[in-house]
């Protein structure tokens, strides 16, 4: 059974949509990538998902049940969300920040428990921090910083994680680091993980599935060999790709690009 979806959403404003009558449903235990221009509602559809958000009409149902169903710390244990540029304070312990993670779980007037203890030791380790544990946020580095945040996420051991961005800002090998960590989470926790991506290589190499959006709607969703294409390229970013298999990494990869001549676009991409 698909854990989580989206039946008829509207998302917006009352003078402005920006998504609209929107079904969708995501496979388990696979690595989404939410790929489209910007303003096409990677970030919004994903606020939805997430229950920080209320859609103007459509029901998000996880699990067979309505999300509003969910009391705030069963919706947490269920689904745990990091959003675009996390902030904490500078001070805080790496291990403190991996500990609010655990929130979903404590009782009120209760301190952490050994359940949590071994969590927040395992998020930790999972991530790669267990040596910086004692460490302050300001002494982190961006992939390190990023890789708390993840582990914090992880503490709240829920089986769908929404990732928003989590690369931005920072440079390649650190991308590279975040993205490698969140497959090695899929593959050896089984975690259904939905993630915004605008580095369209990074997405067909690390996503299992891809569900491109274009002015709200989906366009285009499948596995990257099936809907990485020149031509969906042209239709959804309007650029002039040539895309081709990687065999070392065994996915399709954009080899060459540019923008289109306005008076030479293919009727497909100008749509």
């Amino acid at each position: 059974m698909t854990q989580l979806e989206g039946h008829d959403l509207c998302i917006g404003y009352p003078n402005h949509m920006i998504i609209e009558h929107l079904n969708i449903k995501f496979p388990d235990h696979q690595i989404i990538g939410l790929i489209g221009p910007n303003g096409s509602g990677k970030s919004t559809l994903l606020n939805v998902l997430s229950g920080f958000r209320q859609p103007a009409a459509g029901t998000v149902i996880l699990n067979g049940k309505p999300l509003t169903d969910y009391r705030p710390k069963l919706r947490a244990q269920n689904i745990a969300s990091l959003p675009q540029n996390p902030q904490a304070p500078e001070d805080t312990l790496v291990r403190d920040l991996v500990a609010y993670g655990r929130f979903a779980y404590q009782k009120p007037l209760h301190g952490l428990q050994a359940e949590d203890e071994v969590a927040i030791k395992q998020a930790l380790i999972a991530a790669n921090l267990e040596g910086l544990a004692k460490w302050r946020l300001s002494n982190l580095s961006g992939g390190q910083r990023q890789r708390a945040f993840i582990a914090m996420t992880l503490a709240q051991n829920s089986d769908i994680l929404l990732l928003d961005e989590p690369t931005t800002y920072l440079d390649l090998t650190h991308q590279l680091e975040i993205l490698k960590l969140l497959q090695q989470l899929n593959q050896t926790q089984h975690k259904t993980i939905i993630i915004v991506l605008h580095d369209l290589n990074q997405a067909a190499r690390f996503c299992d599935f891809l569900v491109c959006l274009k002015a709200g709607q989906v366009m285009y969703q499948g596995r990257p060999d099936q809907i990485f294409t020149s031509r969906m390229l042209a239709k959804v970013f309007q650029i002039d790709a040539t895309v081709a298999a990687e065999p070392r990494l065994h996915c399709p990869m954009i080899t060459s690009y540019d923008t289109f001549d306005s008076l030479a676009a293919p009727a497909g991409a100008r749509q």
